[in-house]
């Protein structure tokens, strides 16, 4: 009997259990000060293990059992709030952090980061970057740089001295997606890559993921550069301004309509030109050389309805270069930019249900007018896209998060495109290589808590690419002659490449402060930047993928041990990857630029890459920061390259370190500290010199078979924020910056040097290095009110 009464009792729990009703919290998380929504806050709800992140809009839904439920809102450099709410029906909040006041110690600031979300997470190799963090590192020339900032992270190499371009994981330039408000940035670099163009005053989130990258993500090998832009305060005015050595910044935002709908305008501009004009008479040579870049980002937000908000945001940057040399009447104007505009509507289907949908227009070109006496050249390059996509976050259950969604974009490519003239003859030959093509892709992605111990994100992307009309096909013989041709029609299919993407990463709990995760990754690239520079210069060319080139694919996989220390003050992460690369292009050997269609001079092979990454970041204290280790090979192998040869690529470096500080000294005084190091980059050297016809010449060493010395350099920086006696409307602070503090001549390139003559037997020939930087000091002055 006693058993009977024991079995009427369990039954009757697990039928009240299975049949308890539950209700859903959902809403936004804001900041309590401007009304920006909050990217990747995080709530917990204490005692039953369940957490829910905003996503990229600040939405979020979680569904739990009726109760009362004490909850936790935490996000970086904002206050942790805690509240309890009784759940008895279906709830809808607004959650609103205060930022951390100014003269808050960093031990308190950095207390509202998301408890353990590295070790919790399914998601590998993902950094987020506080823009904040950016501005407080020391900058080359004043400049605040989001792009350099990431170079410091582990698994992320520069692209050369003082570069904005990166590499991540042996990949190449083209490989890293940048995406700024979802729109495509193809070149990301002011003063020929010295600078990036994203402006900080404008940007509110930065997340880079270099290891598994999640399915709503494609058309790239490496990585995902995601940055959002300030949507501006819908509470008040602000205005922002920054005076520097090279650059001044302003920016302004406010309410259109208070708490319904805001506004921001940033811009930036370079004074190099005013700079230098009076340093050249008007009696030089080079009277009339000049160079100056600016940006300007826009955005305004509307809150139409309680379910419907639209976005409108845009981005419009130029660099220009004029050289002008009298002496041999010559003279060129270089100018190179970017364009993008975005429009996203967000609509709250319920509570569980959330959507984006999203119309991009961007465009990048290039330019080039260069005359002497009465010949002109013009040469031109670029590539513009439409694009449509739709994105759906579903909060299934606690234990589930799905998202789901569809793209289109439409390429229209323009590889070289030359004219000119002399006099009144007119040089248009029939080179415009213009190309288009239609991109597809679907995903679906779970995010899936499978227990305490276990958290999968699994995902499958599927994508297609037509190379399509109007283009001509030539064949050609062994001398490049042009024998026959295909006519294809505007629309018309050319080839169409296409194929599964999957991704699934797995997250292994040890215990509350570590957990081991691993990851496998499968990714198709269409489009690709061809250069013959170690860096991504405005002259690169993007070409698409077409009858000869294929796309590149990539396989990576990764595992890694995540643990923090000391309460959370410490977060480390020890990654090893290893990634394959197909249909590598390079240039064939002896290339020289000619009026043929670029895909013509491309040879193809494969690449793979290894390494480890060690990541130590003390997160809490006044003092803060990290050490980025990375062991790496990259390889390179071509039939038509290097004797077919395996080579090191030349993103391949064996020792990459960075190690960054910043430390509170009072509420007036903070400093920060960066030291880097690497192994030097991998180069081809003349090996032999020798005479032919009295001429000298060389024969080179294989492909990138010597080093340059390693690169090592520090930079230092100090912000002084004045605190008046008397309350006022504005705060300024100062910064004052030291880049390469200690002057390491580091190589920027080689170059062989003759002394002496062949004829008497005295000829040496003695390889030079040439530095770029030597100490940089800097100061900029920032206003805000």
């Amino acid at each position: 009997m006693r058993k009977w009464y024991l079995f009427v009792i369990l039954l009757h729990g697990v039928l009240f259990g299975l049949g308890q009703e539950k209700v859903t919290l959902n809403g936004y998380i804001k900041d309590g000060l401007s009304g920006e929504t909050l990217i990747g806050a995080n709530i917990v709800v204490k005692g039953t293990g369940k957490t829910v992140t905003s996503n990229n809009f600040g939405f979020f839904s979680i569904t739990l059992k009726k109760g009362k439920y004490q909850l936790t809102c935490s996000y970086i450099g904002y206050q942790t709030k805690e509240f309890e709410l009784d759940l008895n029906n279906n709830t809808e909040q607004l959650l609103q952090l205060l930022p951390n006041s100014a003269s808050v110690l960093q031990d308190v600031t950095v207390s509202a980061r998301r408890r353990d979300n590295n070790v919790k997470t399914a998601q590998m190799g993902k950094m987020e970057l506080s823009v904040n963090t950016a501005k407080a590192l020391p900058a080359f020339l004043g400049e605040v740089d989001i792009l350099k900032t990431l170079q410091l992270m582990p698994g992320v190499r520069n692209a050369g001295e003082g570069n904005a371009g990166f590499y991540v994981r042996g990949g190449g330039p083209d490989q890293n997606l940048i995406l700024l408000d979802d729109a495509v940035v193809y070149n990301t670099g002011h003063l020929f890559g010295f600078f990036s163009v994203f402006n900080s005053d404008a940007i509110k989130n930065v997340s880079l993921i270099k290891g598994g990258m999640p399915a709503q993500y494609g058309g790239r090998l490496s990585s995902v550069v995601d940055i959002a832009m300030k949507e501006g305060n819908n509470n008040k005015t602000q205005i922002d301004a920054g005076i520097g050595l090279i650059a001044s910044r302003f920016s302004i935002q406010g309410p259109i309509k208070s708490k319904k709908s805001s506004f921001i305008i940033s811009a930036r501009r370079t004074y190099i030109d005013a700079i230098t004009k009076p340093l050249i008479s008007k009696s030089s040579d080079f009277y009339g050389s000049g160079y100056y870049f600016y940006d300007l980002n826009a955005k305004m937000n509307f809150q139409i309805s309680e379910k419907d908000h639209l976005y409108i945001s845009g981005y419009f940057g130029r660099d220009k270069f004029n050289f002008n040399n009298a002496a041999r009447s010559f003279k060129t104007l270089i100018d190179w930019g970017n364009t993008t505009s975005t429009v996203r509507w967000n609509h709250v289907f319920n509570k569980k249900l959330f959507s984006n949908t999203t119309l991009v227009y961007n465009d990048y070109h290039f330019n080039l007018n260069g005359a002497q006496n009465d010949f002109n050249i013009n040469l031109s390059s670029g590539i513009r896209d439409l694009t449509a996509k739709t994105d759906f976050d579903y909060y299934a259950s606690p234990e589930h998060k799905l998202k789901f969604g569809a793209q289109f974009t439409f390429h229209t490519f323009l590889p070289n495109i030359v004219s000119g003239n002399q006099d009144s003859v007119v040089f248009t030959p029939n080179n415009a290589s213009k190309k288009f093509a239609r991109e597809w892709a679907v995903y679906l992605q779970d995010d899936w808590e499978i227990n305490s111990k276990l958290k999968l994100n699994l995902g499958l992307r599927y994508s297609l690419f037509q190379q399509t009309g109007q283009y001509t096909n030539y064949t050609r013989d062994n001398n490049g002659n042009k024998l026959d041709s295909t006519v294809y029609g505007s629309g018309q299919i050319v080839r169409q490449y296409g194929g599964l993407e999957p991704r699934a990463t797995l997250r292994y709990t040890l215990d509350e402060t570590s957990s081991l995760k691993a990851g496998i990754t499968r990714n198709l690239q269409y489009i690709h930047l061809v250069t013959n520079a170690g860096s991504s210069l405005p002259t690169d060319l993007w070409v698409p993928s077409t009858l000869r080139v294929k796309p590149q694919l990539s396989w990576q996989y990764a595992a890694g041990y995540f643990k923090n220390f000391n309460n959370g003050m410490f977060e480390t992460s020890l990654e090893v990857y290893y990634k394959t690369m197909e249909n590598q292009i390079e240039y064939r050997e002896g290339y020289t630029p000619s009026l043929k269609d670029p895909e013509e001079e491309f040879v193809f092979g494969r690449g793979w890459s290894y390494g480890a990454e060690l990541f130590i970041n003390k997160v809490k204290g006044r003092l803060t920061g990290w050490i980025g280790y990375t062991l790496g090979w990259t390889w390179r192998k071509f039939p038509d390259l290097n004797q077919g040869e395996k080579y090191p690529s030349r993103y391949d470096r064996r020792h990459d370190l960075s190690v960054v500080a910043n430390y509170t000294i009072n509420d007036k005084w903070k400093i920060a500290g960066v030291f880097v190091y690497g192994t030097g980059n991998a180069i081809s050297v003349p090996e032999r010199f020798y005479f032919i016809g009295g001429v000298l010449s060389q024969q080179y060493s294989g492909i990138n078979a010597y080093r340059m010395r390693a690169y090592h350099r520090m930079d230092i920086a100090a912000t002084y924020t004045p605190k008046p006696k008397k309350e006022r409307k504005y705060t300024t602070n100062w910064v004052f910056s030291l880049y390469n503090a200690y002057s390491r001549a580091n190589p920027y390139f080689l170059y062989f040097d003759q002394e002496g003559s062949a004829a008497n037997g005295t000829l040496n020939v003695s390889a030079k290095q040439v530095s770029l930087f030597p100490v940089l000091p800097s100061v900029t002055w920032n206003l805000k009110f």
